[in-house]
């Protein structure tokens, strides 16, 4: 009976014991798989992986096989925007420019961090999209104190490509309303070699054209920038393309003080005479000439900085209107003076009333006509000191009115 009982219990005790074995087996084993697939390479032993030449190509686009092409996302951060220059049409600025896509076969695991910084002479080994800027004509990435450029590589294989860059652009100024413009310099990025069948740009969907908040002499900086997509087709195919439109509105300050106020004041100037005696020939012709003279090197002065164009500008027409003013009222006086000058030899000796008779004339005639002829050149005076500063205000109401409200965007 007791050997019986021995037979009966010890299977039991022969599984609990395979059991606890088996156990013990899956933890050792579980252990050893966790070790295995959790070690960390080093970043050299990743980059070696990735960069191997039988594995990875950097002269081929990521999705060169697929059916599909590789999204490049852009954002360009404008530092500082150096000048306008109306005479060469073009402006410079400092621009950080971005670049980010998907390469799958840079991805890459057994490493803590989450991505791998490149130096910049790294660059060459990957793969980096072929955009360009077609206004450019100058451009340079800065080289202080090394090459400022950045590449940093993702554990998905994102790839995010920086460079700071500093560029001259041009930019097709509509000067009609010059000094009262505004002007709309586009800037476009392309894709030169590859189409958009290989290689596709857009715009990053938070803030893809950041603006600093700084001032130019001239000019005031956007506030807020226009980014669309454009359309670039090619004889040999369609390539894509980005636009970003920055509007500068001028600042006029300085053409009021300089130009606008002082030009009045000479128009201004001229209508003096009118109050000046019509015998007083010289102060009155001193003073046309004058005006006339001023007003034409100011007019001078300010159309030199700015290019040979075919149109009429705004400050063409206001020189040409200011130097037509004085210069009428120049002749104004030439008028009034032959008018005065007619008969203008009074009899008022004896002599002359002899000489008066000789002639056949009547000296009491010739006296009448003397003052008439006066009294018809002071009236021209007087119609001359309301109908000039009335005639200036009213072309400077149409002037204002015309290029800050009708024609502000050079509709016309």
């Amino acid at each position: 009976m007791e050997l019986g009982n021995v037979f009966t219990v010890h299977p039991y005790r022969l599984q609990g014991t395979v059991f606890s074995t088996c156990m013990c087996l899956l933890s050792i084993i579980n252990i050893l798989l966790k070790s295995c697939f959790s070690f960390e390479l080093s970043r050299h032993e990743i980059l070696n992986r990735i960069l191997n030449s039988s594995i990875y190509d950097p002269l081929i686009a990521p999705n060169y096989e697929d059916d599909f092409p590789t999204n490049v996302s852009i954002q360009i951060v404008i530092k500082n925007i150096h000048s306008l220059d109306e005479i060469n049409m073009d402006y410079s600025m400092d621009i950080i420019f971005r670049q980010k896509w998907e390469d799958r076969r840079l991805k890459f695991e057994h490493f803590k961090a989450t991505s791998l910084e490149l130096d910049h002479k790294m660059i060459e080994k990957i793969w980096v999209p072929d955009s360009f800027f077609p206004q450019e004509k100058r451009a340079k990435i800065h080289d202080v104190t090394v090459p400022n450029r950045l590449l940093h590589i993702y554990k998905n294989g994102t790839v995010v490509y920086s460079m700071r860059v500093e560029m001259t652009l041009s930019c097709e100024m509509k000067l009609q309303n010059y000094p009262l413009d505004r002007q709309l310099c586009p800037m476009k990025i392309e894709s030169y070699s590859y189409s958009k069948e290989n290689v596709d740009f857009r715009w990053t969907d938070n803030s893809p054209v950041k603006v600093p908040k700084l001032s130019l002499p001239q000019f005031k900086m956007p506030e807020t920038v226009v980014t669309t997509t454009c359309q670039t087709q090619y004889e040999v195919g369609d390539f894509a393309c980005l636009l970003v439109e920055l509007k500068f509105e001028r600042n006029t300050g300085y053409y009021i003080s300089q130009i606008f106020i002082p030009s009045i004041l000479i128009v201004m100037l001229s209508w003096v005479s009118f109050w000046v005696d019509i015998d007083a020939t010289p102060a009155r012709v001193s003073l046309g000439v004058l005006t006339v003279l001023t007003m034409t090197t100011q007019s001078s002065g300010a159309r030199s900085a700015l290019p040979r164009v075919s149109y009429i500008k705004a400050i063409d027409v206001w020189m040409a209107v200011c130097l037509t003013f004085v210069f009428m009222a120049l002749l104004e006086f030439a008028y009034i003076n032959v008018v005065s000058r007619r008969n203008s030899k009074p009899i008022r000796t004896a002599s002359q009333c002899d000489n008066a008779l000789r002639k056949g004339i009547n000296p009491t005639l010739a006296a009448s006509n003397h003052t008439d002829f006066n009294k018809r050149a002071r009236h021209v005076d007087k119609c001359a000191r309301v109908m000039f500063p009335l005639t200036f205000f009213l072309f400077n109401m149409g002037f204002w009115v015309f290029y800050l409200v009708i024609n502000k965007d050079n509709t016309f």
